[in-house]
């Protein structure tokens, strides 16, 4: 059985949202974020970072690998296209997406303005991260016109990666009024009871 190292609020989130999308048995170890100062794999899991998993033998992080490999294992076909089929790249896309272009300037606001507390004193990486943030948001806000989800009508596990972005880009206060697509998107997601259970505490 799956053993999830979970904190409320981190990419864990994730992976717990996939694990109850999927019916899948798991054990929750709770821990407690440590928000990164000088040491940046200092989190009380196995490998020091969040989310991480076990599986038998077997101990990985990076919340999208994770989502891959419980995909491969034990989806059974289930939230991702076979490989072969013409939304496969899609799906691809999507979930790097998520983690490779959308998080990173919001990883520069939340470095900044929760962890290290001197947004002020640099405004302008701040701005520009925003700016770089609301790019990436257009590009999906784009995206999605016709479409409930990532890859049309079907929720995939490229929606579980992306919503966790979003919801930081809302609390951050970058995803607003001006996306009304990734609101409603959002809503969506959030509404879905495997999500609800994924993020209590």
């Amino acid at each position: 059985m799956i053993v999830l190292y979970f904190a409320p609020r981190t990419r864990s989130i994730r992976v717990r949202w996939l694990l109850e999308e999927l019916g899948l048995p798991y054990v929750l170890r709770r821990v407690t974020f440590k928000p990164p100062q000088e040491k940046v794999f200092a989190q009380d899991t196995p490998l020091g970072r969040l989310p991480v998993i076990e599986d038998g033998e077997m101990t990985m992080c990076e919340s999208g690998a994770i989502i891959e490999y419980v995909l491969e294992r034990y989806g059974n076909g289930r939230l991702a296209p076979p490989i072969g089929s013409p939304l496969r790249g899609e799906f691809l896309q999507w979930m790097y997406f998520a983690e490779a272009s959308a998080f990173p300037p919001l990883g520069v606001i939340v470095r900044h303005a929760l962890y290290k507390g001197d947004a002020d004193k640099v405004a302008g990486a701040i701005s520009d991260a925003r700016e770089r943030a609301r790019t990436a948001l257009d590009f999906v806000e784009r995206a999605l016109d016709g479409k409930d989800y990532l890859l049309g009508a079907e929720f995939s596990a490229a929606d579980v990666m992306m919503g966790f972005t979003l919801m930081a880009a809302r609390a951050l206060g970058v995803l607003d009024q001006a996306y009304p697509r990734l609101g409603q998107y959002l809503a969506r997601l959030e509404a879905r009871p495997a999500f609800t259970a994924s993020v209590e505490m």
